[in-house]
């Protein structure tokens, strides 16, 4: 099982920042077993905002993680902070698989996958500058952090239908938002745990739940525990922080069996 540590002194480790933005998309950014890059569609809408995508290409037999990979897993960061011009980033992540391997149970992906970006500009009117500092663990028999710094100025080259189609299909295949009869609706505590109820479109269909802690919580793995009145019930164990001082947002991605998946916060 690999753990990572000490992600902020790792970034303040990374080379300072000198390679201007040239393009609406940057050049890849490779390591062993990965490469990465940042396209993005050109600049922004008439309401600021600015829709990219971060590429990860992994080589045969590596693995990446999603947000919340459990125990057996580092999360992905991607550090906008040094961007002109930018006042948010939403980041999107495509469904996840779960796999239990000698290192673990971990959610994640084992082939290339693309992360949905929306930049919010803090004044339409003016450029943006993106400076995305990108720190991911692979692993294949070992298990390597990997950092890149990524240059991106979204008004070159903004005409690019290569990037933007990358970028539009990036987003297509992102879970969908929840939906009446596909969801998870609602999350109570039990002494140890979280027992959240949910709605699938057949309720015998097989389906699995993904939910990503809030920061100072950790959870387990869900554990789906039956059915009752046409909604599915899933265990979550929780296995530290305290939800009953307070409801946080907890994001959950519900797939099901073949592929379709939602995505939305309990």
């Amino acid at each position: 099982m690999w753990k990572f540590i000490a992600f902020a002194s790792l970034l303040a480790s990374a080379a300072p920042f000198s390679r201007p933005a040239v393009a609406a998309s940057s050049p890849w950014a490779a390591g062993t077993g990965v490469k990465v890059r940042l396209v993005t569609s050109g600049g922004p809408d008439a309401e600021g905002r600015v829709k990219g995508a971060l590429s990860i290409e992994l080589a045969p037999g590596w693995k990446t993680y999603w947000r919340d990979p459990g125990d057996a897993g580092v999360p992905p960061r991607i550090d906008f902070s040094d961007s002109r011009n930018v006042s948010s980033v939403d980041v999107a992540y495509p469904a996840p698989h779960r796999f239990s391997d000698e290192g673990g149970i971990w959610a994640g992906y084992k082939k290339p996958v693309r992360f949905g970006l929306t930049l919010k500009a803090t004044d339409p009117s003016k450029p943006m500058e993106l400076d995305a500092k990108v720190f991911i663990g692979v692993c294949q028999s070992i298990c390597v952090p990997f950092q890149a710094q990524l240059a991106v100025d979204p008004g070159k080259d903004a005409d690019d239908l290569t990037d933007a189609a990358t970028v539009a299909e990036t987003f297509a295949a992102l879970p969908a938002a929840p939906r009446e009869d596909f969801n998870a609706i609602e999350a109570k505590k039990t002494p140890a745990a979280l027992s959240v109820s949910a709605t699938l479109p057949k309720p015998n269909a097989a389906a699995e739940l993904f939910v990503a802690a809030p920061e100072g919580y950790s959870f387990g793995p869900p554990k789906r525990i039956g059915s009752e009145s046409g909604k599915v019930a899933f265990s979550v164990p929780v296995l530290a922080g305290d939800i009953a001082a307070g409801a946080p947002r907890i994001p959950y991605t519900l797939v099901l069996q073949g592929g379709q998946a939602v995505a939305g916060d309990l």
